[in-house]
């Protein structure tokens, strides 16, 4: 593994991870009128510590981008998921909780699970698939389930709605990195014009708005603790679902390989999940309560 996608995949997770609390500690005073609505965003942007947590996740973007030019996807995805090891750190700060048995528990799981994943894997580059139908097929299915996730979360918002929003949003984000790489690599190939002739930096830009309004959605309605393990565990998979569906990358294959592949991603997401209902998350507004009007903080 390059220490050069190593360095820039743990650091776009830190803004990513640093990035999430501050949106959701400003999200969570929007009124509820804005779910699911493009003027949440609108609304949010007149606020400082969004902007700040928006900057931050932008910057944690195209240091992922960057990443992802450089190695594959199945490799730089499970490393993007350490964002809710930063995460936690600033809001075990903001809330002064310590790490407990917990805390060390998921940190162990997730650490050791990107390991186990990793090392088992191998993930290595291939020559990507050049059958559209199989491109969309994949793409479809990513961006089919997510249309249901979020049918399903209107109808529960203030109950399971969250946790299926940040879901659909991961999913949307994972074919939104698989995208980038492929942006990525017309650019190498023919420069600006090449890029632009293609549908594929206009479909990150959608996937990525489209992200953006899901996640707020689900910060504004529920605490962090139930959106951000959801959101954290999706992206990866479905970013090596598309990497080795379409991308050409490669994973070994053997019993033992494959086994322990599923082992540290099953590892992963149980660190996820402990991580992201950890006390120290930041439990967002009583939704019970009437709906406070943003303020700027």
């Amino acid at each position: 593994m390059s220490v050069l996608v190593l360095i820039l995949a743990v650091s776009a997770a830190c803004c990513l991870g640093f990035g999430f609390v501050l949106q959701q500690n400003a999200a969570r005073q929007a009124p509820l009128s804005d779910f699911l609505s493009p003027r949440l965003l609108l609304d949010l942007v007149k606020v400082p510590r969004w902007l700040g947590g928006i900057g931050l996740m932008v910057a944690g973007m195209v240091l992922g981008a960057i990443a992802l030019g450089q190695g594959e996807v199945s490799l730089v995805e499970p490393l993007l998921a350490t964002n809710l090891l930063f995460a936690l750190a600033l809001s075990r700060k903001q809330t002064k909780q310590p790490l407990g048995r917990q805390g060390w528990a998921g940190l162990a799981l997730l650490a050791g699970g990107v390991t186990a994943f990793i090392v088992a894997g191998e993930p290595r580059g291939g020559t990507a698939v050049t059958d559209p139908f199989r491109h969309w097929l994949i793409i479809g299915a990513m961006i089919g389930l997510a249309l249901l996730l979020t049918t399903y979360a209107k109808r529960s918002r203030l109950s399971s709605g969250p946790v299926l929003l940040a879901l659909a949003a991961g999913l949307l984000y994972g074919v939104q990195d698989a995208l980038t790489r492929v942006s990525g690599q017309r650019f190498s190939e023919g420069g600006l014009a090449e890029l632009l002739t293609g549908w594929q930096p206009y479909a990150v830009l959608v996937l990525g708005v489209t992200g953006l309004v899901l996640v707020q959605s689900a910060f504004e309605t529920a605490p962090l603790r139930m959106s951000l393990p959801a959101l954290t565990a999706a992206q990866p998979l479905a970013g090596i679902v598309c990497g080795v569906g379409f991308l050409g990358d490669r994973l070994r294959t053997d019993t033992a390989a494959l086994t322990w592949e599923a082992v540290g991603l099953a590892a992963v997401v149980a660190g996820i999940v402990l991580l992201g209902m950890h006390p120290a998350m930041p439990r967002g507004a009583a939704r019970s309560e009437p709906a406070r009007d943003l303020q700027p903080s």
